[in-house]
């Protein structure tokens, strides 16, 4: 038997059942590696072990040790912070795994002769595929037999169009049979797979980059070097007294807790989560809760056409007559016909079914499909005559062609495909073109544009988001759709092809056009690192396979729900809706959870920075401190704890921009260090003051801070609104109520002092109030010099190089 005859024949047996199993006793298995998503295990190491859990928690021990249990309660932050971050990245894994569960293909091998449905990782090498139509391949294959097979590759290289496939062709796993039948042997399983390989480069998970948590951990790091120190003194300031070393040991801890910012880093998990919330009602996952901030930082977001700015299907945009013998309504009949003549229409045939939404009632007599090899198709309509639909230049002769080819070319530049429509009178004989054919009209198909890809990319532009424009198709096809829906730049378009190897030179074209066509994936992964060389934050957005390398790379990898488990498990947000629209909320929602994290993040340093200062004013004085640890909590709760929850989810859509904590610094360090001395100086004066008891002297420092804390969170709530000016005078009105009502002043041993005391306490007040402004206004105009010059050093020089197709 020779080998041609033998394929069919093996196309039609498969496997044996004993063939079958000898493969699996070689492990000769398709087991696909799991896709680069983080276990259980290392979910809950990764929100565990974390230096602020060290440091609140090494603090929580001391006093637990020592017996203080009511004074322990500062180490629940420990167990809501944890469980928090926690809890959501295991509902972002479990989502994940239901939806690999759901989109997971079937397969029908051929096995002794019978045709199985199995899962994917029960194939064996050498066994035989029964492909369908819409059927996705899932293991590199070799064609045996094929029936105008067309395959769609596009998840793997991101071409779009179909690729004709005859018997010795290979397949590749990840593609899709769009047209034809076919019977094909599996030539490689598990790892090897092509689709594999190719993710194989983004297996190791990496966490999303986040400045903000960044920041905050400097931030903990520099209060651990300074709680340190400040404990041992205080701790030993305390034994010179006759405190117990138990006692000292609590009074210090409760000290230095007051200078740890624990209701920030709690503040921001609830502030991510009560984000991935709204988030998740718009059908968006998170997979980690410093996506939302990426996202928001985001200034260039790379797109693909299809699925993003297209849906995927053709429209009908003209119909143009350049017949002499054919009128308007026979022309309209015929692609009528044209278009109902078969039940399993393509993509071209569905295009004309949108406008033609019936049949013309004509009776097919013969009839040939259509195929990406030939690119025409035909059918014989009886006594109204053959017709044949397909590229001009390879349905008609060169010399008809040459007489059209202006208008044809006049309409593929404006990105258009162009079909002719031609007729005869000849039946169709075989699969080959009639003879006599006369043009009857052009048909011009353009990509179907979303209803709201115009208002969203609108959004993205007035948002100052810069969109590429990445795909596999013609950069003239991609430009015109680019232009129909407003897509500045459209104009500016590159052939990846062209795309030069240098990384400058990379980085120039990448960052100079918007429309990229005919890329590939390596491609897509350097121009993601040639955007980020730029200083620009990249956020990737893909489907397939051939989108996984850059969607890794980039700052914030955006997948498709409907796309592969490689994108899936790789990207830090899943559309689950699948549809870019959902985008413009994302970015909303992931603004103001930064932008009020970083506002309220002022109003807790600003308490790290007193809390400091007064530790360190009562080791150097030896004098009792100006505070019970009550006195703080007052003044925390109505200053920092209540304004903090109700700013920080408070609508906020302001562009983010980087240098967080600069930022927060340059109102906490003058804010927090302008009340410390305030108080201190009016608590100190109050001390010297005859007939002045301790009790009166702590409610002047404790009067003094809270006002300067108020004035701190009047800057902090800027620009006023009408409730913000409402919760600030709330704030205020609650902390008099503690100086008025006489069991609040009991419990927080509140004395009013004498005149002459109020008196010097309100000069003092007044004075703190004149001051912050003036500081926080200085600091305002350097920083802003500042970011000036080195804007001006980053912007790109003005004759940077420009390539165009």
């Amino acid at each position: 038997m020779t080998e041609h005859s033998a394929v069919p024949d093996r196309a039609t047996r498969g496997l044996t059942i004993a063939e079958v199993a000898e493969r699996v006793a070689r492990g000769e298995v398709n087991d696909v590696p799991d896709a680069p998503s983080r276990t259980f295990s290392e979910i809950i190491r990764a929100n565990l072990f974390t230096k602020f859990n060290a440091l609140i928690g090494a603090l929580f021990a001391i006093v637990m040790i020592c017996g203080a249990y009511r004074d322990g309660l500062f180490g629940g932050v420990i167990v809501a912070n944890t469980l928090i971050g926690i809890i959501q990245e295991v509902r972002a894994k479990r989502t994940l795994d239901q939806l690999t569960v759901v989109n997971a293909p079937k397969v029908t091998a051929i096995r002794e002769a019978k045709p199985v449905t199995m899962a994917v990782n029960q194939l064996v090498l050498g066994d035989v595929v029964d492909l369908q139509p819409g059927q996705q391949i899932v293991a590199d294959s070799t064609v045996l037999t094929a029936s105008n097979l067309e395959v769609d590759e596009s998840l793997l290289t991101g071409e779009a169009d179909p690729m004709v496939k005859q018997p010795g062709d290979e397949l590749l796993s990840g593609s899709f049979v769009v047209a034809g039948n076919a019977r094909a042997e599996v030539s490689k399983v598990g790892a090897d797979a092509y689709a594999a390989q190719l993710a194989e480069e983004a297996r190791k998970f990496t966490l999303v980059h986040s400045e903000l948590r960044s920041s905050i951990d400097r931030i903990v790091t520099l209060v651990t070097w300074a709680l340190v120190p400040t404990g041992i003194a205080l701790f030993i300031r305390q034994l010179t007294g006759d405190a117990s070393w138990r006692d000292a040991l609590v009074t210090s801890v409760g000290l230095v807790v007051a200078m740890v910012p624990e209701g920030l880093i709690l503040l921001t998990s609830v502030a991510f989560t009560v984000g991935v919330v709204r988030l998740a009602r718009k059908r968006t996952l998170v997979q980690e809760l410093p996506a939302i901030e990426v996202l928001a930082r985001v200034d260039v977001i790379c797109i693909d056409k299809t699925g993003t700015i297209t849906s995927g299907s053709m429209d009908v945009a003209d119909v143009q007559m350049i017949g002499a013998d054919d009128d308007t309504d026979r022309v309209e009949s015929a692609l009528a016909a044209l278009a109902w003549s078969d039940p399993n229409p393509n993509a071209t045939q569905r295009a004309l079914q949108s406008r033609y939404t019936e049949s013309s009632g004509w009776t097919t007599s013969s009839s040939v499909a259509f195929s990406s090899a030939r690119k025409w198709s035909a059918s014989s309509f009886a006594s109204n005559g053959t017709w044949v639909f397909g590229a001009p230049e390879l349905v008609m002769s060169a010399d008809a062609y040459a007489a059209m080819s202006e208008q044809v070319e006049t309409a593929a530049d404006a990105g258009n495909r162009v079909l002719l429509l031609a007729a005869c009178d000849t039946e169709l004989s075989g699969e080959t073109l009639p003879d006599g054919l006369r043009p009857a009209a052009l048909v011009l198909l353009e990509d179907q544009v979303r209803p709201d890809a115009a208002e969203t990319l609108a959004y993205f532009a007035a948002q100052g988001v810069t969109l590429k424009v990445i795909s596999g198709d013609n950069p003239r096809t991609v430009g015109a759709v680019g232009r129909r829906v407003g897509l500045a730049g459209a104009e500016n378009l590159i052939d990846a092809r062209d795309l030069p190897t240098d990384e400058q030179a990379l980085a120039d074209a990448v960052d100079g056009s918007t429309v990229f066509g005919r890329v590939n994936p390596h491609q897509k992964r350097a121009m993601v690192k040639a955007l980020q060389s730029r200083g620009h934050v990249v956020a990737m957005t893909g489907d397939g396979v051939n989108d996984v390398l850059a969607l890794k790379d980039s700052d914030c990898g955006i997948a498709m729900a409907s796309g592969s488990e490689a994108t899936r498990a790789v990207a830090q947000l899943v559309l689950l809706d699948s549809t870019f629209s959902s985008l413009p909320s994302v970015l909303s929602e992931g603004r103001r959870v930064i932008n009020n994290i970083e506002r309220v993040a002022s109003l807790f340093l600003v308490k790290t920075v007193y809390a400091l200062f007064f530790a360190i004013a009562t080791v150097i004085s030896g004098a009792e401190a100006p505070f019970l640890p009550r006195h703080l909590t007052l003044v925390g709760t109505f200053t920092i704890g209540v304004p903090a929850f109700f700013l920080a989810l408070a609508p906020n859509d302001a562009a983010v921009r980087a240098g967080f904590l600069g930022r927060v610094l340059r109102i906490a360090l003058p804010g927090g260090v302008l009340a410390s001395f305030a108080t201190y100086i009016a608590y100190t004066i109050a001390r010297h003051t005859g007939g002045v008891s301790i009790e009166q002297e702590r409610t002047v420092a404790t009067v003094v801070l809270a006002s300067s804390a108020i004035l701190v969170l009047a800057r902090v709530a800027k620009p006023f609104a009408a409730w913000k000016i409402g919760l600030i005078a709330a704030m205020a009105a609650f902390l008099g109520l503690a100086l008025v009502f006489e069991p609040l002043r009991n419990y927080f041993v509140l004395v009013d002092p004498p005149s002459g005391t109020i008196i010097m306490m309100a000069i003092v007040i007044a004075v703190t109030g004149v001051l912050l402004p003036l500081v926080w206004r200085v600091g305002d105009r350097l920083v802003g010099a500042a970011e000036k010059r080195i804007d001006a050093r980053r912007a790109p020089p003005p004759s940077a190089p420009q390539h165009t197709v």
